[in-house]
C-alpha cells in the first residue's frame, strides 16, 4: 500500500480540489461527468484477471466456525430451524449414495424456507457471515450432491411446494422449487396434460433442475434442460434474479436459464421455475421385443430412429435384469432371459400408433427380434411396462435373497453415442464376469445412457469402486460422459476433468467465483474450490 495525492478534476467552471486516497497497486481509472477518480479493482486472489481460474490461483475459503451464534437471527425472522438427530441424519445421506460425509462434516442446522424472500434473507446472512450452505430438496440424488463436506447449514426448499399457475393454452406451468413431479402430473392429468421428465419418484423440481434430471420419458421429451423455460434463483449474496419471461423462444441476452440447469446448487438456489408441459398422448401402447444380443437390440433402436419414428420411451434391460424380473414374479408371464427393449409408442390416434407398430415390427425383424409383444388394451399396457417400472424392486429382492440380506447396490450411470453403446456394454459385461460381482444393466437406449448396477457387500466397497471407475473410464474413451443424468456431485469430480479438460473446469470455476466469491454455495461439488482439498470426494 502507498499514500498518493490524487487530483480530481471537477466539471467545467468548478474549482480544482485535491483528495487523499489509499490506492492498492491494481487500479483502474474511471471518468464520469467530467470527473476522474481511481477505483479499486477486485483482488486478483478472488477474481484472477485471466479468463479461467486455476485451483492454484485461489486461497482456501474462510468459513464461519460458530453457526450457533447466528441461529437466533434466523429464528427472529420467523424461519423454521431444526437440528434434531433424525433431521440431521435425513439430510446427511441416503441408502444409495456411496460417498458419505466424513466425521465432523455433517450439517449442523436445517432451515425450511417457504418463499423466495425467505431464501434471500437466509443467504444475505450466510453471505455476510461466510456460512457454507447446502441446498436440499428431495434428497434422492446419487452422486453426493446433497452430502455435506463442511460443517454447514442446509436450506431445504421441500416445503415450497405450490403450483403457482397452469397455463393450458401456453403449455407451461409456474411452480415452486419443492413441487414433486408426480404430484404435478396428478394436477395436470384432469387437463389432459403431463410433465415430460420422470426421474425417481422423490424428485422435486429444484433438484431435477440442479442435476439436469431426465428419466424414461427423455426419449421423447428430453431432459430438464429441454423443459425449463425460466427460473427464479437466489444468488449467494441474497440477490434474486429471474432468467427469462415465459415465451418459448428468446434471444434476450445470455441463456442464464441453462446456466442454472445442471449447476447442482453451486451458483444459486432455484426457488421457482417455468416449465413446459405436454398433451397426454391420445393413443399409446407398450411394445416389448427380445433380442439375441445387446448389439442386435441397439441396432434395432438406431433403425427405429432413422425411420423417422419418435418413441415415447426406449428402455433396454439385459438378460440378468430379465432374470431378476422372472425371479421376483412381477409380471404374469415369464420372459426369455435375453436383452429386451420396452418401447412406448404414442400418437394422436390409434391409426398413427398402429402404423408406428408396423414400422417397429419390421425394424425388430431386421435385427432378429423375437417374442414381439404389444399391448392390446390399457390393462395390458400397464402390466407390460410395469416390468420396467418394477426393475429396481426386482433387483433388491433378488440381491437380498441370493447374495446377502444386507446387500448393497452401486448405482451409477454413463452415456455414450448410441453407435458405441453395444460395444461398451459388452466390454463392461466382460469385465464384470471376470470379477466376483453380479450386476444388471438398465439403459435409456435412445440416449445411449446406461445404468450398470453392481451388487456388493459392505466389505467389498473398495473393490467394486475400482470396477465402477473402469466402467466410467471406458465410457470416456468412447466419446462418452461420466454421467448421463445423475450429475457430478463430489463422487465424479476427477472424471469431469478427464472428460472436459482443465481449461473447461477453469472456466466453470471462474463462473463460480464471479457469482459466489466466498464459495458458500454447495462447496466442493462438481470441481474443487479449495487448494487444500486433498480428498477424492
Amino acid at each position: 500500500m502507498s499514500w498518493r495525492r490524487i487530483f480530481t478534476w471537477k466539471a467545467a467552471g468548478a474549482t480544482l480540489a485535491t483528495t487523499t486516497l489509499i490506492v492498492i497497486p491494481s487500479t483502474v481509472i474511471a471518468y464520469k461527468y467530467g470527473q476522474r477518480t481511481i477505483l479499486q479493482a477486485p483482488p486478483e486472489e478472488l477474481f484472477p484477471h485471466s479468463s479461467t481460474t486455476k485451483l492454484s490461483d485461489l486461497q482456501p475459503p474462510r468459513y464461519c466456525r460458530d453457526l450457533s451464534r447466528v441461529i437466533p437471527e434466523f429464528t427472529q425472522l420467523g424461519l423454521e430451524v431444526v437440528n434434531t438427530k433424525p433431521e440431521i441424519d435425513h439430510h446427511t445421506g441416503n441408502d444409495f449414495t456411496t460417498h458419505k460425509p466424513l466425521p465432523g462434516e455433517v450439517p449442523q442446522y436445517i432451515i425450511y424456507p417457504k418463499s423466495t424472500a425467505q431464501v434471500s434473507q437466509i443467504l444475505q446472512i450466510c453471505h455476510r457471515e461466510s456460512i457454507p450452505v447446502l441446498p436440499f430438496s428431495g434428497g434422492s440424488s446419487l452422486e453426493g450432491h446433497i452430502h455435506s463436506t463442511r460443517q454447514n447449514l442446509v436450506i431445504d426448499t421441500s416445503k415450497m411446494s405450490s403450483i403457482l399457475a397452469i397455463n393450458d393454452d401456453d403449455l407451461d406451468v409456474v411452480v415452486q422449487s419443492g413441487v414433486n413431479w408426480m404430484d404435478l402430473n396428478q394436477a395436470l392429468q384432469p387437463r389432459g396434460l403431463m410433465f415430460g421428465p420422470d426421474c425417481g419418484p422423490q424428485g422435486l423440481i429444484s433438484g431435477m433442475i440442479a442435476t439436469n434430471a431426465s428419466g424414461i420419458n427423455a426419449s421423447r421429451y428430453g431432459a430438464m434442460s429441454a423443459n425449463v423455460i425460466s427460473v427464479t434463483a437466489v444468488l449467494a449474496d441474497g440477490t434474486v434474479v429471474k432468467t427469462r419471461q415465459r415465451p418459448r423462444k428468446s434471444s434476450a441476452g445470455y441463456n442464464l436459464t441453462n446456466l442454472f440447469v445442471g449447476s447442482e446448487g453451486t451458483l444459486g438456489i432455484v426457488t421457482e421455475a417455468v416449465c413446459k408441459v405436454y398433451p397426454i398422448p391420445k393413443s399409446e401402447t407398450t411394445v416389448v421385443v427380445q433380442f439375441p444380443s445387446i448389439a442386435h437390440a441397439t441396432n434395432a433402436v438406431a433403425q427405429v430412429f432413422k425411420s423417422g419414428m419418435q418413441p415415447n420411451a426406449v428402455e433396454l434391460l439385459d438378460g440378468d435384469m430379465m432374470h431378476c424380473l422372472n425371479y421376483s414374479g412381477y409380471t404374469t408371464n415369464a420372459w426369455l432371459e435375453v436383452p429386451t427393449i420396452f418401447f412406448k409408442i404414442g400418437g394422436i390416434s390409434d391409426v398413427v400408433v398402429e402404423e408406428n407398430i408396423k414400422v417397429l415390427n419390421q425394424c425388430a425383424k431386421d435385427n432378429q427380434g423375437q417374442s414381439f409383444i404389444f399391448a392390446k388394451n390399457k390393462q395390458e399396457q400397464e402390466e407390460l411396462f410395469s416390468a420396467r417400472k418394477n426393475a429396481f424392486f426386482a433387483m433388491i429382492n433378488w440381491g437380498k435373497n441370493e447374495i446377502d440380506e444386507d446387500v448393497r447396490i452401486w448405482v451409477t450411470d454413463i452415456a455414450v453415442p448410441l453407435s458405441r453403446l453395444s460395444s461398451v456394454l459388452d466390454q463392461i459385461n466382460d469385465r464384470i464376469q471376470k470379477s466376483p460381482f453380479a450386476s444388471i444393466i438398465l439403459a435409456h437406449a435412445a440416449d445411449g445412457n446406461s445404468h450398470v448396477d453392481i451388487f456388493y457387500k459392505h466389505e467389498q466397497r473398495a473393490q467394486v469402486e475400482l470396477l465402477v471407475n473402469e466402467m466410467i473410464e471406458l465410457g470416456l474413451a468412447n466419446e462418452g460422459t461420466a454421467t448421463g443424468e445423475h450429475g457430478v456431485g463430489n463422487a465424479k469430480r476427477r472424471f469431469l476433468e478427464s472428460e472436459l479438460g482443465a481449461d473447461t473446469i477453469g472456466m466453470m470455476r471462474k463462473l463460480k467465483m464471479s457469482l459466489d466469491p466466498k464459495r458458500i454455495l454447495n462447496p466442493d461439488k462438481i470441481f474443487k474450490i479449495d487448494p487444500d482439498d486433498d480428498y477424492e470426494y
